[in-house]
């Protein structure tokens, strides 16, 4: 626990500190954020502000995993994931920024980086005798051993899916880094509960380092993380599944991102299916209910409220009375 709470303080101290100069050198550079036309005309009003804050999100998990771990076999595995998809998010917003357009790197480049990194991480779980092709099923208390070549899948598409829907997510001022950092909490008490320090510290500085963005990134905004952060997040939420043997669990625990992402594919299937017809009036989800004529605060708050729900039930999905 105390390892946990101390990766937490230390990543929180270190995006807090850097945080004032950061945002200053990105407006030095005027890496503003480019808003799409398409989107809410209310986000209008974001633009220009500094976007890739992400590398302080990144900086704060790495920090505090080296510092607060008393050992790093299989730390330092999952920091590189979770660096490997930030670089690809990082690549992807300095385009952006650069190039003053809403789009990046083309979505095929993205997934095939994205793709590349998980396939060397299933490797690593499949060949390091810690891990093994092994999920524990909520609800049950039973442990699958699953076929390799299924896990094998499963982690490819944990991790893409993960780093996806967290990017999906990241539309609203403090929405992605409060969500992503309830369900680390969560994956941090999963792992205290199996002994598993290394995967504990690794959430706790991902909670510190969220918490500690969202001093800035809250409404309204004076940073963005951008897919640097994005991306990067949803990788290491991705890596805390696997190392907890709980991929099937992330489902639950991840609830937000889960339903931002199906919103999107139900709305273009749909759409496609009847020829422009529409379920959301926008997608990813949290557009809908903006549009519908929330606040963007009470979107962001009432999304806390259900992804503490997701947790809460995700958890005791693993660790209640079986």
């Amino acid at each position: 626990m105390l390892n946990l709470v101390y990766a937490a303080g230390i990543a929180f101290l270190v995006v807090i500190i850097l945080g004032p100069a950061m945002i200053a050198y990105l407006h030095r550079l005027k890496f503003g954020q480019s808003i799409r036309a398409e989107g809410p005309k209310t986000h209008l009003k974001k633009a220009g502000v500094p976007t890739m804050g992400g590398i302080l999100i990144l900086l704060g998990i790495t920090v505090a995993s080296f510092v607060a771990s008393p050992s790093f076999q299989k730390l330092t595995f999952g920091l590189f994931i979770t660096l490997g998809f930030g670089i690809i998010g990082l690549i992807d917003d300095f385009i952006i920024v650069v190039a003053k357009r809403s789009l990046g790197l083309r979505a095929r480049e993205k997934l095939l980086g994205q793709i590349l990194l998980a396939i060397i991480f299933a490797f690593y779980l499949l060949t390091e005798g810690e891990f093994g092709p092994v999920t524990i099923i909520p609800f049950t208390g039973n442990v699958w051993q699953m076929p390799p070549v299924l896990f094998f899948f499963m982690t490819l598409f944990v991790l893409v899916g993960s780093a996806n829907a967290v990017n999906l997510t990241d539309g609203l001022d403090g929405l992605a880094a409060g969500t992503v950092a309830i369900a680390a909490t969560a994956y941090g008490i999963i792992a205290l509960g199996a002994g598993d320090v290394e995967s504990a510290v690794f959430a706790g500085a991902i909670i510190g380092a969220c918490i500690g963005f969202t001093w800035f990134n809250s409404y309204p905004a004076q940073v963005f993380m951008g897919d640097t952060g994005a991306l990067g997040l949803g990788g290491a939420l991705g890596v805390l599944a696997m190392f907890t043997k709980t991929p099937l669990t992330y489902a639950i625990i991840g609830g937000i991102f889960v339903l931002e992402a199906l919103s999107v594919m139900l709305q273009v299937t749909y759409f496609r299916l009847t020829g422009g017809k529409r379920i959301f009036r926008m997608t990813p989800l949290h557009h809908h209910f903006e549009l519908s004529g929330w606040p963007e605060t009470k979107v962001v708050f009432r999304f806390y409220v259900l992804g503490l729900i997701f947790g809460l039930v995700g958890l005791f999905s693993v660790i209640g009375p079986w």
